[in-house]
């Protein structure tokens, strides 16, 4: 065995009690709410646990993610309570047969996907369409968990029907004669009740126990203690779960009789579509909380969640999906590898074989109760509220995915939330070529920079969820403890799905030691203060405001001007006369400049500009950052630039390329020219020499009474700027005793 074997051996080894813990109390959230997730779905309780289990095991040991636990999730409960209620015309029981088909074939088609290396399909869809469609599926899963919460279980219909129902049915309850569903409803209205308040409660001891295991054991607990007291159990078999007396012989297995219909195929794209999205969301939300800060290899984990579904739907299993909940518990409580997902669903075989009379206790109403908390969450006000706050667009695009969702299906919604979010951002360019000419185009530009070695990254035309891929897979290459400059000044249009993406990719990377920093939007507008609010730049509003609202560079840029004592002036500002007085700017054309800094005593002034180079098909906008320094005193007009970067311009303008004696490293790396030689000689200490060679490389320019210093012909960051404004102090410092007074 190599020595490095041998150390992940004796790391796993090491780490074996952590995650036996971990799985353990994974389990205990797993159990009630598998049961539940099978009951709102009208399959037998006990498919959610084979799901659990047969994904544990299978994921665990060929599963591409390092943390994640997997079984039933919330996002298919619609879709299987629809397959199953449906396909048999009502035959609930032959329905589920079938949707194990279904899910076997769901199963090959995630199993293709993976094999495809279509882990970024999650990518190709709107954000707040995403926030709409799990609002849905939250609404679905209230709409019928609630009536059983309250004693009823044979409410049906729509879920609009079953919501405006809601009403009725406490009237009913509070109005009915049956104790039992008395008896229900209070059970149902308990549990809800410690789902909300349980993580109020700080007793750490009690808070071992997660809430919906709490509400498992004083419900089981409720009939032991009625033993005793001779008291009949209240509640028939209808209102409690139902588990077979042998489990292993009651297996159900999938009817493939309705292969080839319609209904069927349809079914399956549904299942599919859901539980890709759902487990790919999840795989990226917990490798954010993984402490080791791993990436995941989601094309292996899709390959191995589509197993995983085919063996869960041939043994009578619900699909299999990543599930962000109980992976984040994983995590809380210091799972280190896939094995604590393996513990979870061994745990879950032995409740399963040592507990089945007391699962056989367990009321219906309080899984219920369990899932109407897991449907608040999932569509919860807040959650408008938020989209709300990103801009009106957003909220279209959240209401349509919804409201059609609730009339329709869930291929619907998310189909609807697609097309208007591509009309919306047609509106708002007024262009429908803009993204249809550039969709399928190499827009991304990615190199590492010679000077300082970061990352540079540029984005051009536009930047949506339907090319957002591209931009992930050029990020995606760069080791995240690097530094990265992401630049989208070139970029017309930036849609929310980006902005939110990209955000969790500065967090990222920022986890693992190194830092994205977004630049250019500095002139692009937006309709909201939200960070991800959608950025665009339209051609009639070019002589408006540079910004309606800050960028995250700005506010910075406000900070710094705050931190200096200086001013921060952000608007536009045509005024640039001054800079035509540069050698660099003689053959450019300079369109205005922004984002103003200046320091009390206006001797230095920090600013972004823009120019032009070249002309007619040849043009190119350039923005860049750029130091103005004002001097005392004259000094010589010279220029001093990068040996061979600007030589042919300022032989044009007159400049010579000097050297100075004694200093061949300087003249190897520098081109230093100028008018008046022997002036130049006596500014050009060995002081002033020493200071250059011991600094980065500026282009650092003279004429006379001012200083122009400049980096990259792009905009800086705000970290880069703060060195820049350093370098122009301690460069006046050391050019200070040289001055000469006029």
């Amino acid at each position: 065995m190599t020595p490095r074997n041998t150390s992940q051996t004796k790391n796993f080894i090491y780490s074996l009690p952590k995650n036996i813990f971990s799985g353990f109390v994974v389990s205990l959230i797993a159990l009630p709410l598998g049961l539940g997730l099978a009951i709102a779905s009208d399959a037998p309780p006990i498919s959610g646990i084979i799901a659990a289990v047969v994904g544990g095991i299978v994921v665990s040991i060929l599963g591409g993610s390092n943390v994640t636990v997997t079984g039933p999730g919330n996002g298919l409960v619609i879709v299987l309570l629809g397959a199953i209620t449906t396909l048999a015309n009502g035959d609930l029981y032959q329905g589920y047969l079938f949707t194990l088909a279904a899910i076997v074939f769901s199963g090959i088609l995630m199993l293709l996907l993976g094999f495809l290396k279509m882990g970024k399909l999650a990518d190709f869809f709107p954000a707040s369409a995403i926030e709409g469609m799990l609002a849905a599926i939250g609404l679905g899963i209230l709409a019928k968990q609630f009536h059983i919460m309250i004693g009823h279980n044979n409410e049906h219909g729509s879920i609009l029907s079953l919501l405006l129902q809601i009403p009725t049915g406490i009237m009913e309850l509070l109005n009915s004669n049956n104790n039992a569903e008395h008896i229900a409803g209070g059970i149902g209205i308990l549990s809800l009740l410690i789902m909300i308040y349980y993580s109020k409660i700080r007793n750490r001891y009690f808070q071992l126990i997660p809430a919906p295991m709490w509400i498992l054991i004083l419900t089981v607990g409720f009939s032991y203690i009625l033993v005793p007291l001779n008291v009949p159990y209240p509640l028939k078999a209808s209102f409690l779960v139902n588990i077979p007396n042998n489990v292993f012989s009651s297996l159900a297995f999938p009817d493939f009789s309705l292969v080839l219909k319609k209904e069927f195929l349809i079914v399956v794209f549904a299942i599919t579509l859901i539980s890709s999205i759902e487990s790919l969301l999840s795989i990226k939300a917990v490798d954010k909380l993984d402490p080791e800060n791993r990436r995941s290899n989601v094309n292996k984990d899709l390959k191995a969640l589509g197993l995983a579904t085919i063996a869960s739907g041939l043994l009578g299993g619900l699909n299999v999906v990543t599930v962000i909940a109980r992976s984040s518990v994983n995590v809380n409580n210091g799972a280190t590898n896939r094995s604590s997902n393996l513990f979870h669903s061994l745990f879950l075989v032995l409740f399963v074989l040592l507990f089945q009379e007391q699962l056989r206790k367990i009321p219906l109403a309080a899984l219920a109760a369990i899932l109407v908390f897991t449907g608040y969450k999932l569509a919860t006000p807040k959650n408008f509220r938020k989209i709300a706050k990103i801009g009106k667009e957003q909220i279209a695009i959240f209401l349509t995915t919804l409201i059609t969702t609730l009339l329709t299906n869930l291929i619907t919604g998310i189909s609807a939330g697609i097309l208007i979010t591509i009309l919306i951002h047609i509106l708002i360019n007024k262009s429908f070529g803009l993204f249809f000419s550039h969709l399928f185009k190499p827009n991304v530009l990615l190199f590492k920079e010679h000077i300082g070695g970061s990352y540079y990254v540029s984005v051009k035309y536009f930047c949506s969820f339907l090319n957002f891929y591209k931009l992930k897979y050029k990020l995606d290459m760069i080791p995240e403890s690097e530094d990265v400059i992401l630049d989208l000044s070139m970029c017309s249009f930036v849609d929310h799905t980006v902005m939110e993406g990209l955000a969790n990719y500065a967090d990222t990377f920022a986890g693992k030691g190194g830092s994205l920093e977004i630049i250019g939007l500095d002139k692009h507008e937006a309709d909201s203060k939200h960070p991800f609010a959608i950025r665009k730049i339209l051609p009639f509003r070019a002589l408006k405001p540079i910004e309606r609202y800050f960028t995250k560079r700005q506010n910075q840029l406000k900070a710094t001007a705050k931190e200096y004592h200086w001013g921060y002036i952000p608007k536009k500002s045509t005024d640039t006369l001054f800079l035509e007085h540069f050698v660099f700017f003689k053959t450019r054309k300079i369109n205005y400049s922004y984002n103003h800094l200046s320091d009390p005593n206006g001797i230095f002034n920090v600013f972004d500009v823009e120019f032009t180079e070249g002309e007619f098909i040849a043009k190119e906008v350039v923005k860049t950052t750029i130091v103005h320094v004002h001097l005392q005193n004259t000094i010589p007009i010279f220029s001093l630039d990068r040996e061979g970067l600007l030589h042919f311009v300022y032989h044009l303008a007159g400049f010579e390329d000097m050297h100075i004696e004694n200093h061949p490293d300087f003249n190897r790396r520098f081109y230093l020219s100028g008018e008046d030689i022997p002036a130049l000689e006596g500014l050009f200490t060995d002081e002033l020499i020493l200071f250059f060679e011991s600094n980065p490389y500026y282009h650092v320019e003279s004429n006379g009474t001012t200083l122009l210093i400049q980096k990259k012909e792009r905009l800086l960051s705000v970290q880069e700027i703060k060195a820049m404004i350093y370098f122009a102090q301690q460069l006046i410092h050391v050019l200070q005793p040289f001055e000469v007074e006029v």
